[in-house]
């Protein structure tokens, strides 16, 4: 779509439609369909005087045969590909899937704006990642307008900016914000989809989390910029909510649904889990989710993205590849290339665990960090020696890299709240409608541990940090690991009764981390860090049981002691100087049993 002098131009690509029209509405929604001239794969049409705010759909027809990928119905309104706004949420109904039944009262119409570009700040290597949903956030907090609450807008809020400063924020990453639609089984069982990863377009954000559109998500990216924080993405590339061959006719499947997603034996293919997957490696899909996420750059400033099910965008006919069409076009853009990208590097598909083999310049969720800090404290066997990689940036997975690369974590949306692994053995999701079935059933716990030590290990481990929203507060999900499903008091935040303890010990980490030298860096710890057990002695890493796991840094030495005694700090000290405990992760002699401790050789 292009707004000019002569009206407003409207473009759409099909390879297989026979004929396209462009659907009009006015404020009675009544509608006015107008033909498109159809060159090659391009139809197109201009509409002379018409206005901003103007809204739209269009209807495909075409062949009707699923077994051939083709699902043409002109039956659905559809929404544009490249709308960048919408006039109302998506809401699932079964009339969406209903061959030949009219769906314009029920599909939101895309609204003619002009784009606006904004002012891009300078992109840096994150220091740690906040992890934000955004609705979740605000939803429950009192102190924040409640017009607001449950809006990108309430993220400018002085109430959400000073508990960003509190903490010391520096690079935040929003939950998906593009409009997205609740899976079908969701509407039958009376539940909300609350993480928003089902998308049924990639451009236009979500009205219920953005009412005001990009411009307001725009000024919320400026205000937290002003205060020394950037903003990444989390986007869902990977399928749609259109879903399986009984999903909702909503955009891509009626527009062209053989080109748009992957197949298989004439059945769609289902590398996600979400029942289709999108074809990235098809050049008019590239060349469409380039577009798109540009447009998010250039439209709202922010500094990147989180790539859901990554593995997806390198999945060639002969497996994973680094290079593949969509990765290699985003290294090429010259507005993307310089964007801060990480992938999660697995999807359900087949070679779909990919950790580690992202393109150099990429990051990864580091899942390896998560399970072997968790084992560790919980006791495993041989957990030590794991835990001493993890410790010193993960170089078997990211020898090609650097530790920065390498985003450690250890709870995020998705499994238990950090809280959560310290309270329950097993999953609870019966709330979620499926009889326990959804979620990890494996899921390392780490029952009666102590959440400070866990969260000092996070912050003292080279890498970078992710910390989700919530759990600097002790958050719960009441042992949900798979919460997707409950946009209500499960996921919200719980501002009335955050740990505020906790957050000053959270608060501390983070700056202490970025005092200490010692705690971050480009480079891998190298052969000449020493590793020492609790008496001082080298760490004998043919033991199934070292309980305390130390090391010497230069001038720093961090103990890292599961133990239920108290150490005492094993190294001495050169002349005229003496080791000084600059913190510990709980009260005590030297290093107290269940804790992580940092010490520092000082003059004397």
């Amino acid at each position: 779509m292009k707004i000019d002098k002569n009206g407003v131009f409207f473009t759409i690509t099909s390879h297989h439609a026979s004929r396209i029209e462009l659907c009009l509405f006015d404020e009675h929604d009544n509608e006015q369909r107008i033909a498109m001239k159809q060159d090659g794969v391009h139809f197109s049409t201009t509409v002379p005087k018409l206005k901003t705010g103007a809204r739209y759909g269009f209807r495909a027809h075409g062949p009707w045969a699923p077994e051939r990928g083709h699902r043409f119905d002109s039956s659905k309104l559809l929404v544009d590909p490249n709308a960048t706004r919408l006039d109302r949420p998506y809401t699932y109904h079964p009339d969406l899937a209903r061959r030949g039944v009219d769906t314009a009262r029920l599909v939101p119409k895309a609204i003619v704006e002009p784009p606006v570009h904004v002012a891009r700040a300078k992109v840096r290597q994150p220091s740690w990642i906040y992890e934000l949903p955004v609705k979740a956030f605000s939803q429950l907090n009192a102190a924040i307008p409640e017009h607001l609450r449950g809006t990108i807008s309430a993220l400018a809020e002085p109430a959400a900016l000073a508990h960003f400063k509190r903490i010391g924020a520096d690079t935040i990453e929003l939950m998906p914000l593009m409009a997205w639609i609740d899976e079908r089984h969701l509407h039958a069982a009376g539940l909300r989809n609350a993480w928003g990863y089902n998308p049924v377009t990639f451009m236009a954000p979500d009205p219920r989390l953005a009412p005001g559109g990009f411009a307001e998500i725009a000024e919320t990216i400026r205000v937290l910029s002003s205060h020394g924080m950037q903003v990444i993405l989390d986007v869902v590339l990977n399928h749609t909510g259109e879903s399986d061959a009984d999903g909702p006719t909503l955009s891509f499947r009626g527009l062209d649904a053989a080109t748009w997603y992957s197949h298989s034996d004439g059945r769609l293919s289902n590398d996600t889990g979400c029942g289709n997957t999108v074809n990235l490696n098809h050049p008019t899909v590239v060349e469409h989710v380039v577009a798109a996420l540009r447009h998010w750059v250039l439209c709202t400033g922010i500094a990147g993205f989180r790539f859901d099910l990554a593995t997806i965008m390198g999945r060639l006919p002969n497996g994973f590849d680094a290079h593949a069409p969509l990765i290699a076009s985003i290294a090429a853009d010259p507005v993307l290339r310089d964007c801060i990208l990480i992938a999660e590097p697995w999807d359900v598909g087949p070679g779909g665990y990919q950790l580690g083999n992202f393109p150099k310049t990429w990051h990864e969720w580091n899942d390896r960090y998560r399970d072997d800090v968790r084992r560790f404290w919980r006791g495993d066997e041989f957990s030590g020696n794991a835990l001493a990689t993890r410790l010193a940036g993960s170089s078997d997975v990211f020898s090609r890299k650097s530790p920065s690369r390498s985003i450690n974590f250890l709870s995020a949306h998705d499994g238990f709240a950090l809280r959560d692994l310290t309270l329950f053995h097993f999953k609870s999701n019966l709330a979620n409608g499926e009889n326990n079935r959804d979620g990890k059933s494996d899921e390392v716990t780490v029952v009666g541990g102590d959440v400070n030590a866990l969260l000092a290990t996070l912050f003292f481990s080279r890498g970078t940090p992710m910390l989700t929203a919530g759990d600097e507060f002790g958050r719960t999900q009441n042992g949900n690991n798979n919460a997707y499903a409950q946009d209500n008091e499960t996921t919200w935040l719980n501002w009335a009764n955050a740990d505020q303890e906790l957050i000053d010990f959270t608060a501390a980490l983070v700056a202490l981390r970025m005092s200490e030298p010692s705690l971050h860096g480009e480079e891998f710890l190298s052969d000449e860090v020493k590793w020492f057990a609790a008496g001082g002695n080298s760490v004998d890493w043919s033991r199934p049981d070292n309980s305390v796991l130390g090391l010497r840094n230069g001038d720093a030495a961090l103990i890292i002691n599961r133990s239920n005694e108290n150490v005492l700090f094993p190294l001495a000290a050169r002349k005229g100087f003496a080791w000084r405990r600059l913190f510990a992760s709980r009260d005590g002699t030297v290093c107290p049993a269940q804790s992580v401790c940092l010490f520092r050789e000082s003059k004397a």
